[in-house]
């Protein structure tokens, strides 16, 4: 069939209400033109909605960073590091690796609460095919405090192994106090 599916009517579940307010709404219902509306076009209303919605998280993020920024001191420029990142999930951790933020986005990725992560090194998320050589290239970028980019194998709470690509930004005063890590799955 090539013929467009339409929206045809609106239906309108009222919980509560007098009958004669009921009644009332019905007349107008009844007396109005119906507007014949292609469903193509609410996917593309929903398409639209749904990049406000993601952008509208991201500020979100963004406003909670900074607000780590100046409780930390950070000279970082981070609105700018965020202008530049594609991310799925954003982690913070103190010098040590100790997780002191996800957003909501790491529990959609990984499946573990925020609550879980908490205080844990992000290493709880490694396993059996976690590569060493990457590991250790990690543990050398996060010793000499240097920004780095790397793919690794990590697995999601209920067990199903994934590829993140991990970039991770040390953030300071005047020296490295935290960590910045924005991740995202890999095909």
């Amino acid at each position: 069939m090539n013929d467009p599916f339409y929206m045809s009517c609106l239906d309108i579940y009222t919980s509560y209400g007098e009958d004669s307010q009921i009644e009332k709404l019905q007349e107008a219902i009844a007396l109005s033109k119906p507007n014949v509306m292609p469903l193509l076009s609410w996917d593309i209303y929903m398409l639209h909605y749904k990049d406000k919605i993601e952008a509208s998280v991201k500020l979100a993020e963004l406003r909670q960073v900074l607000s780590f920024s100046k409780k930390f001191q950070w000279q970082n420029d981070i609105e700018t590091v965020f202008n530049k990142k594609d991310y799925e999930a954003l982690i913070i951790t103190d010098k040590n690796q100790k997780i002191i933020w996800v957003n909501n986005g790491f529990t959609e990725m990984t499946g573990y609460s925020k609550t879980f992560a908490l205080n844990k090194t992000p290493r709880f998320l490694q396993g059996e095919a976690t590569d060493y050589k990457t590991k250790s290239r990690i543990r050398e970028h996060i010793t000499k405090r240097k920004p780095f980019k790397e793919i690794l194998h990590n697995y999601k709470k209920d067990g199903t192994l994934y590829k993140c690509e991990v970039q991770v930004i040390p953030l300071y005063n005047k020296e490295t106090t935290h960590f910045i890590a924005f991740e995202k799955q890999v095909v």
